[in-house]
């Protein structure tokens, strides 16, 4: 496998099955088999950026699942999904905050020469494949909302 996540992951799914902790195994096999859908199952190589991308979108899946529970009152739900959700971010790659992503669209803009909110697509079209799995797409755009004039 060309993918050291995924040899994490396979490495915690052991792990956890030897401490026989049940929830833990269970959100890793979980991953797990989402990560193989879209690539063995798909005919595609399993590599850290296809990986990444699966585990953002269960992290994603995850918050709004937390979301839907606590607008129901589902206390109990929302803690076992919050739980999911963290084990889902240990194979996440490290997160930018706000302020490195404001370095990366300053830069941006200067490059695409962006003078206004209607030309957002030229800095997004530079912008996103440098922190592509790395930043939260929402939060990405508040930024080059708030920096655009």
């Amino acid at each position: 496998m060309a993918s050291a996540i995924m040899d994490q992951l396979l490495a915690d799914i052991k792990t956890a099955m030897k401490a026989q902790d049940g929830e833990t195994v269970m959100t890793l096999r979980t991953l797990n088999a989402a990560i193989k859908d879209q690539t063995v199952n798909a005919g595609i190589e399993v590599t850290d950026d296809v990986v990444t991308a699966v585990i953002n979108k269960a992290i994603k899946q995850r918050a709004d699942a937390i979301e839907q529970f606590a607008a129901a009152g589902r206390q109990d739900l929302v803690d076992k999904e919050q739980k999911q959700m963290e084990l889902c971010r240990n194979y996440q790659p490290k997160q930018m905050d706000r302020a490195e992503i404001e370095v990366l669209v300053r830069a941006c803009i200067t490059e695409s020469g962006a003078t206004g909110k209607k030309e957002m697509g030229k800095v997004m079209h530079l912008l996103m494949p440098q922190v592509k799995g790395r930043a939260d797409g929402k939060l990405v755009n508040q930024v080059v909302l708030s920096l655009l004039p």
